[in-house]
């Protein structure tokens, strides 16, 4: 089997973004490598990876009084055009309109999984497990940076919100699509409602094949949604059920 890995990190799991119920995911994530060790023959982890100047945190946006924007304020295509949100940054005025108006609207998250920070880091118990993956096995993990664009979100570690063309790291991870597609691939992490059902997703429905979407698991116990997006979480599955992905709890592997 292949695991893989969704940002599993300190920031997601008791730091600057929280996921509610993201420790016990972990516990039971750091169970199932140990119990499963023999049987995982690839690890694939995401990192979001961010700086402190990032198109969905605080400091990119400013009103006429001067002031940031709270994390969690969802800025619309219609704030960004009446200029209720402008760029701090005179330079972004107009490319970040026209980001906000590509998506529709957007969240302004608490800066996270900043490079180089102990929030970024995998958390301990996860990192550990993984350690002694690779010693008993004589193998290492495959580690996906994203989110390093300051330019768009990265929820996704398939392709960027919003594709910038001067960058590579943005645009459809093909390489990715076609490492996963047709192995039998385990999928947990965090957020569920965002980062894990964005990466699926993607995942999914850039195979070549969708049949192989049959071989596809998401471990329903090991991954959690944003508080109050729990509805988000619920569309992802079913989304996923409709297309033959396998949604169980890690305990029901023996």
């Amino acid at each position: 089997m292949i695991l893989f890995l969704i940002d599993c990190q300190n920031d997601f799991i008791n730091g600057a973004l929280p996921v509610k119920g993201a420790v016990k995911d972990m516990e039971r994530l750091t169970d199932f490598i140990d119990k499963h060790s023999s049987e995982i023959d690839e690890v694939y982890a995401t990192l979001d990876s961010h700086r402190t100047i990032h198109i969905a945190h605080p400091i990119w946006w400013v009103n006429s009084n001067g002031d940031h924007p709270a994390p969690y304020t969802i800025i619309t295509k219609d704030d960004v055009n009446s200029s209720k949100w402008i760029a701090n940054n005179i330079a972004y005025t107009s490319y970040s309109i026209d980001y906000v108006t590509q998506l529709g609207s957007m969240m302004v998250w608490p800066p996270h999984c900043l490079i180089g920070t102990e929030g970024h880091a995998i958390v301990s118990n996860v990192h550990e497990a993984l350690q002694r993956w690779e010693k008993k096995h004589f193998k290492t993990v495959n580690y996906i940076n994203k989110g390093s664009n300051i330019k768009t979100e990265h929820f996704s570690a398939i392709k960027a919100s919003v594709v910038d063309s001067s960058d590579h790291s943005t645009d459809l991870n093909r390489e990715l699509i076609d490492s996963l597609e047709g192995k039998l691939v385990y999928i947990a992490g965090e957020a569920s409602s965002h980062c894990v059902a964005d990466t699926t997703s993607d995942l999914i429905f850039n195979f070549k094949n969708i049949e192989n979407a049959k071989k596809v698991t998401l471990l329903s116990d090991i991954m959690s949604p944003v508080p109050a997006c729990e509805h988000m979480q619920d569309k992802f599955f079913e989304k996923m059920l409709k297309v033959g992905v396998n949604i169980i709890k890690s305990t029901d592997i023996k």
